[in-house]
């Protein structure tokens, strides 16, 4: 016979369950419960960086020769961005200015030059590796012969120049151990482009215009994981501003032609990053270089050849 006792306590707790709604839980279950509502929740999403500032710089006697930068600056000012144009004949001021800014409320900073004003850019890089302060994105436009190599404070650099001119002409590397994003494009076999007429391109200033858009929203990348770009661009091709380069694995039945539409880039960047023919066979396992963007382009951008110039090259 059942203890009255017993009984009633047994009741009382069905009532209980009943009443509440709540089940009356196995210790088992009751502890892995426990545990899930103890799990710490996943990590956020990395913030997107302040937006940057623009810094451009003229060549000499820029308020003839280099009415592109103004037109850039233009442009900028109009799609949101806080940027300035500047004589290169000041740089070193405008380099403790920006600074001084970026001490009192870090932004990332972007600089662009043409002739003189790319190795000024260059210069304030150097400025800023010595306070520690990072360079997120530098552009030469045909700079000096005379402008040094690209400092290891610069997050993303890239140099749009012609060997053979005379007014400038930069061919700039990087310092030894350089782990950020590189591209150099030698424009100097397109009989259309001059030292005066260079930064004047739209398409040069579009592309400019998404690369700066771009920049809050990429997430830092592991060292190693950027290739150098070194290109010699063919004179009757259209041009686009790739990032760097990537590695990607060749598969069974990979052909460069493959690859390069894969990857929705020319025959040509492949054939040079890689020092093989356009028609080279590939084997599995074997790795190529691919240029890539920040994000992937619109199907149809690409560089327009900049307009002719009023004289030879220069």
């Amino acid at each position: 016979m059942l203890d009255p006792r017993r009984v009633v306590a047994l009741a009382v707790v069905a009532l209980l369950a009943l009443g509440t709604g709540v089940a009356v839980a196995s210790p088992a279950k009751s502890k892995r419960a426990a545990v899930a509502a103890t799990a710490p929740p996943p990590a956020p999403p990395a913030e997107p960086l302040p937006p940057p500032k623009i810094y451009l710089f003229r060549g000499a006697m820029g308020p003839f020769f280099s009415t592109g930068m103004d037109r850039l600056e233009e442009k900028l000012t109009k799609a949101g961005f806080s940027a300035d144009v500047n004589e290169f004949t000041i740089c070193r001021w405008i380099g403790d200015r920006a600074i001084a800014s970026y001490k009192e409320t870090p932004a990332p900073i972007v600089l662009i030059g043409h002739s003189m004003g790319g190795l000024c850019s260059v210069i304030i890089s150097e400025m800023a590796a010595k306070e520690n302060i990072p360079i997120s994105l530098v552009i030469t436009i045909d700079p000096a012969h005379a402008t040094d190599d690209v400092p290891l404070n610069v997050e993303r650099f890239i140099n749009i120049f012609l060997s053979d001119s005379v007014l400038g002409g930069g061919n700039v590397v990087a310092l030894p151990g350089y782990r950020g994003h590189y591209a150099s494009y030698d424009l100097k076999e397109n009989s259309r482009v001059s030292h005066i007429n260079i930064e004047k391109s739209d398409d040069i200033h579009r592309q400019i215009i998404e690369m700066v858009t771009q920049l809050p929203r990429i997430q830092p990348q592991a060292q190693g994981d950027t290739v150098p770009l070194r290109y010699l661009v063919p004179g009757d091709t259209l041009v686009e501003l790739w990032d760097s380069g990537v590695r990607v694995p060749v598969r069974r039945g990979d052909t460069m032609e493959s690859i390069a539409a894969a990857n929705r880039v020319p025959v040509w960047t492949l054939a040079q990053s890689n020092s093989l023919a356009e028609n080279a066979p590939l084997t599995p396992g074997q790795t190529i270089i691919v240029p890539r963007h920040l994000t992937p382009p619109e199907p149809a951008a690409a560089m327009a050849t900049p307009p002719s110039p009023p004289a030879g090259r220069r």
